[in-house]
C-alpha cells in the first residue's frame, strides 16, 4: 500500500508541474549583437543580389547523448542555437526570415526551454530578422519568393557544414569515405537538401552560397577577434599545466583530461579538436590523436590542442622533454629550429604577402643555418633540408592555415595580409633517420599597423620551458586510482 501511494504521489506531481519552469539559462547568445547580425545577413544579400535569395539549413538534433551544437554557418548569421532551423534571405528587399519547429512541452519539461516559433517577437529583438514561422510555413514563402514572373535563383551552401570541432576538409573526407562505401553510400546532408528543393520546384536554379560565407568569414570582427584571443589564452593555460603535469610513465591521454579541465573551468563550450598530443615517435605523425602511449624518459613531446569559446577557436602547438630537461643534442636542433621559427613571425606584417614574407623569412634562415653547431651530422642535413623546403615553398602557399569558427578556417586568399585575418604557422623539421619530428605552432592576428602574435607569451625557449617543467601540475595534486591501470 506504501508503495501504492508513493506511486500515485508522483504522478500527481508530475502532471502539476508547470509547462515549463523558471530556468536561469540564456537562450540566446551574448557574444554578438543582432547589429552585428543584420550586418552579416546585409553582405550576403549584397553579394547575391537583388534578384536572388539564400536559404540556409541549421544543424538537426543530435543522434547522442550530446549538447546540441548549431553549424558554424548557421550560427555566423543568426546566432541561434535551435534544432532544425531555417534562414531565408531575399536579395531584393533585404529582409530575413527564420522557420523554426513549434513548441514542445514534454522536451522542455525534460531538458528546458529552447526557443521555437512561438517565441517570434523574442526571437525577432535577439536576431534582427524581419519574421519568424513554423516549418510549415516556409514551402509558401519560398515558393512566392522563387517563382514570380521570372524565376529567381536560390543560393544555398554546397560545401559540407561545419558542426563540433569540424573543418571544410575532414568534412568532406568524411562524405569521399560513405559514398565510396558500397555499404553505405549515403550523400551529405546538402546533397539531400538539395536534392528535395529541386523535387518540390523543378526548374529551380541553385548556386553554391558557401564561395560567399568563405570570403566574409576571412575577416574577423573586434568581437570575433576577442573570442579566438580568449580560446588562445585558454589553450596557452592548458599547455602550461601540461608542461607542469608532464612526468614518464603516464598516458598521453592522462595531458589531455588536464587541458579539458582548464578549458571548460574557464568557460569553453567545447573542444575545437581533438587532443594531438603525441610522445616520442608518435609526433611524427602529425595528426596523431589515439593518446595510448606511455611518455618514457628522454623522449621529446608534442602537444596541439585548444578549445571552442563561443563558436571560435584557437590552434596552439609546444613541445618539451618528457623529463623535464632537454638533453644537449636536444637542445641544439630544437634552439636551432626556434631561430628559424622566429624568423618567420618577424616577416609578417600587414601588407606583405605570404610568398614575400616567406622569401624574406627563408633568406634569415639561410643565415641562421650557415653558423649553426648541431650535434650530428643527420640532425644538421635534417636542417639544411627544412630551410631547403622552406625556401622552395615560398611561392607555392600561404604561411599557413586561418583560423576562426573552425580550426582550419574557410577563406582563399593569397593576396597581401589584411587586418581582421587570424592564421597560424606550423613549420616542421623531421630527421629520418630517428622519426624526430619538431614543430610549434602560434596564433597571429593581422592589425593595423602590426601582427600580433597573441600566443607569444607562452613559453617556447628550452630554460622557460624547463622552469615551467619543475613547478607541480595538477596530477601531482591528483594522482591516479589504485586500481586505474598501469
Amino acid at each position: 500500500m506504501r508503495r501504492l501511494r508513493c506511486a500515485v504521489f508522483l504522478v500527481f506531481v508530475g502532471r502539476s508541474l508547470p509547462e515549463a519552469s523558471a530556468q536561469d539559462v540564456p537562450l540566446f547568445t551574448s557574444d554578438f549583437p543582432a547589429e552585428e547580425l543584420v550586418a552579416r545577413r546585409d553582405r550576403v544579400s549584397e553579394a547575391i543580389g537583388p534578384q536572388a535569395v539564400a536559404l540556409i539549413q541549421g544543424a538537426p538534433s543530435p543522434s547522442a547523448y550530446l549538447r546540441f551544437r548549431q553549424t558554424n554557418e548557421f550560427y555566423y548569421l543568426s546566432g541561434l542555437e535551435v534544432p532544425h532551423a531555417y534562414l531565408l534571405l531575399d536579395g531584393s528587399s533585404r529582409r530575413s526570415f527564420l522557420y523554426l519547429p513549434h513548441r514542445n512541452p514534454n522536451r522542455e519539461r525534460g531538458e528546458g526551454k529552447s526557443l521555437s516559433a512561438e517565441d517570434a517577437e523574442e526571437v525577432k529583438k535577439l536576431t534582427g530578422v524581419s519574421g519568424v514561422f513554423g516549418l510549415e510555413a516556409m514551402n509558401e514563402h519560398l515558393s512566392r519568393a522563387l517563382l514570380r514572373e521570372r524565376p529567381r535563383p536560390l543560393f544555398t551552401p554546397l560545401a559540407p557544414a561545419e558542426g563540433a570541432a569540424t573543418n571544410r576538409d575532414l568534412a568532406l573526407r568524411a562524405v569521399a569515405d560513405w559514398t565510396a562505401d558500397p555499404w553505405d553510400g549515403q550523400v551529405s546532408r546538402e546533397a539531400r537538401f538539395l536534392a528535395l528543393l529541386k523535387s518540390r520546384f523543378p526548374g529551380l536554379e541553385v548556386r553554391d552560397l558557401s564561395p560567399v560565407l568563405d570570403g566574409l568569414r576571412l575577416i574577423k570582427s573586434p568581437r570575433e577577434v576577442a573570442l579566438i584571443r580568449r580560446s588562445t589564452r585558454l589553450a596557452g593555460l592548458a599547455i602550461l599545466e601540461a608542461m607542469r603535469s608532464t612526468r614518464p610513465g603516464i598516458l598521453e591521454q592522462e595531458l589531455d583530461g588536464v587541458a579539458k579541465f582548464v578549458f571548460f573551468r574557464n568557460g569553453a563550450q567545447g573542444e575545437a579538436y581533438y587532443s594531438l598530443i603525441a610522445s616520442g615517435p608518435n609526433a611524427w605523425y602529425p595528426h596523431y590523436n589515439a593518446g595510448k602511449r606511455r611518455l618514457r624518459d628522454g623522449e621529446l613531446l608534442l602537444m596541439d590542442f585548444a578549445p571552442d569559446v563561443g563558436y571560435l577557436v584557437s590552434d596552439i602547438t609546444r613541445m618539451w622533454p618528457v623529463n623535464g630537461r632537454f638533453s644537449s643534442e636536444q637542445r641544439a636542433l630544437y634552439q636551432f629550429y626556434v631561430a628559424c621559427y622566429r624568423a618567420i613571425l618577424k616577416a609578417i606584417r600587414p601588407g606583405v604577402t605570404h610568398t614575400q614574407a616567406k622569401q624574406e623569412a627563408a633568406t634569415a634562415m639561410e643565415k641562421i643555418l650557415a653558423g649553426a653547431r648541431l650535434a650530428k651530422p643527420t640532425h644538421l642535413k635534417a636542417g639544411a633540408d627544412f630551410v631547403k623546403s622552406y625556401r622552395d615553398s615560398a611561392g607555392q602557399g600561404r604561411l599557413g592555415h586561418f583560423v576562426g569558427m573552425a580550426t582550419h578556417d574557410v577563406g582563399a586568399d593569397d593576396g597581401p595580409l589584411r587586418p581582421g585575418m587570424v592564421f597560424t604557422i606550423e613549420p616542421a623539421l623531421r630527421v629520418p633517420e630517428e622519426q624526430l619530428y619538431i614543430r610549434l605552432e602560434d596564433l597571429i592576428v593581422v592589425g593595423e599597423q602590426a601582427a600580433e602574435v597573441v600566443s607569444a607569451w607562452l613559453p617556447m625557449d628550452p630554460d622557460e620551458i624547463e622552469k615551467v617543467m619543475r613547478e607541480d601540475g595538477i596530477l601531482d595534486r591528483y594522482p591516479a586510482d589504485e586500481v586505474a591501470p598501469r
